[in-house]
């Protein structure tokens, strides 16, 4: 299905390797020997490029969402993502679709986060995904690859991505840990959305303390390894580091219910307004101010666009 773009906006892509049906709840307690009652249940499809999409959709942008599915769990995650009117492309698998299970802990309000392995891809299920890919990027769009990539899939996948995406015209999008973020970084791309504790493993480092964060994203800029680096630092804000300079803001104060997803919409936002024509420090500031509107919502709900557009304008009105 294609994905047309309002007047002046430019194309977005997001790529969802090892999607996952997210399953919450809550129970009183969490303690082992005993059944544990839970509360209402809910599903959502997760896994972070579509929840890219659907925070572009959510914040009134056209997306075009390509993932994997098998399974039932797989047909589930088509019906929610059709029942959200995500515009997509499935590569069909022989596995079936990862569930996540995430419990909150109404006595203490802890949360527990549990995240399945994916199932394994082919060769030939990985590669048709490259080609898909290949063949839907459009010249000065925009290709989101989020996530972690599943057994079967090398760890160079996102290099190859990044490769594909630049032969196309387009600028490449990645959020990842671990080895396939060091290979696609030595690849190159547009930008690059880190946690601290990512970036920290990356360098072999814990990088507390701004001088340190601000050096680690600054250098993956010197290295030609990203254009831009959003480092994102929970509470306390993030860094946004490019040629131009260093950018710092805080994040505005809420009462937080929930940090799943506020990684993705804060990626969501930043990608939609910069292909809206946003300058970067109003993209910067629209990210800052939907990764928090998620972590207002409970379990693994995403932000929803009036807390966006509430806290971009407060955002707005400290910097002025």
């Amino acid at each position: 299905m294609e994905a047309s773009q309002p007047s002046g906006a430019k194309p977005i892509l997001t790529v969802t390797m090892n999607p996952a049906l997210d399953v919450s709840t809550s129970t009183d307690r969490v303690y082992s020997g005993h059944k544990l009652r839970c509360g209402t249940s809910r599903l959502d499809p997760g896994g972070g490029g579509v929840n890219v999409a659907r925070v572009i959709q959510r914040l009134g942008g056209q997306v075009l969402a390509v993932y994997t599915a098998g399974g039932p769990p797989g047909e589930a995650y088509r019906r929610l993502m059709e029942g959200e009117q995500v515009p997509s492309l499935v590569i069909p698998i022989k596995g079936s679709t990862r569930q996540n299970f995430t419990v909150d802990e109404n006595s203490t309000g802890n949360q527990f986060r549990f995240v399945l392995e994916g199932a394994e891809l082919s060769e030939d299920e990985w590669r048709t995904c490259l080609q898909l890919v290949g063949r839907s990027i459009s010249p000065g769009g925009y290709v989101v690859a989020s996530g972690s990539l599943p057994p079967g899939v090398p760890e160079d996948f996102y290099a190859q991505l990044a490769r594909l995406v630049r032969k196309g015209g387009a600028r490449f999008v990645v959020d990842t840990s671990g080895q396939p973020l060091a290979e696609v970084l030595a690849e190159g791309v547009f930008l690059v959305k880190p946690s601290k504790r990512e970036l920290g493993e990356h360098f072999g480092a814990p990088l507390e303390g701004e001088r340190n964060q601000i050096e680690a994203a600054s250098a993956l800029v010197a290295s030609g390894s990203a254009e831009y680096v959003a480092l994102t630092l929970g509470d306390a804000g993030a860094i946004l580091a490019s040629k131009e300079g260093v950018i710092r803001l805080p994040v505005p104060s809420v009462r937080v219910l929930s940090t799943v997803g506020a990684g993705d919409s804060f990626l969501g936002a930043l990608v939609l307004r910069l292909a809206q024509g946003c300058p970067v420090e109003a993209a910067f500031r629209s990210a800052l101010a939907a990764g928090s509107a998620a972590a207002m919502t409970p379990a693994t709900e995403l932000c929803h666009r009036k807390d966006v557009e509430r806290l971009e304008e407060e955002l707005a009105a400290a910097v002025s």
